[in-house]
């Protein structure tokens, strides 16, 4: 699974004009799937991002993660992470999980995180989603499991 976390100071994702889910300081995760992964490449995934250092200590430096902050997490679908863009000029989306298995990993992360983590939001599979986001440094990082 491909995670684009990004640190926010707020972030929302719309579905249809109704907010379906919000956070306030924490991570926006853009999350894409592969046909390779499984629900251990999901839960893999989730203790990257409740683990991965990316928000300051008192020096300054990033050396605290979600869970130490205690911030929000929004998980949102985005199947284009996993294209094939290494040639031409249209991606390719071979390298994507099909909708069936991805739906249900995507579930499955979403599901795990709220068990793992009080502030969790997500967007709306296979939907038309508006996502709003103030990036926060900008911090944004690639993750993968």
């Amino acid at each position: 699974m491909i995670g684009l976390l990004q640190r926010v100071s707020e972030a929302s994702v719309s579905v249809d004009g109704e907010i379906v889910g919000a956070i306030g300081a924490g991570l926006l995760v853009l999350v894409g799937v592969q046909p390779r992964d499984d629900e251990a490449s999901a839960v893999r995934l989730l203790d990257r991002l409740l683990g991965y250092r990316v928000f300051a200590d008192e020096a300054g430096r990033m050396n605290r993660a979600l869970r130490d902050t205690g911030g929000g997490l929004l998980l949102v679908p985005q199947f284009t992470l996993a294209a094939d863009t290494r040639s031409g000029t249209r991606a390719g989306f071979s390298t994507a999980a099909p909708p069936g298995q991805a739906r249900t990993l995507f579930a499955v992360l979403v599901e795990q995180a709220r068990a793992r983590h009080s502030q969790v939001g997500c967007g709306r599979f296979g939907a038309d989603m508006k996502v709003a986001l103030i990036n926060d440094g900008p911090v944004t990082f690639w993750l993968e499991s």
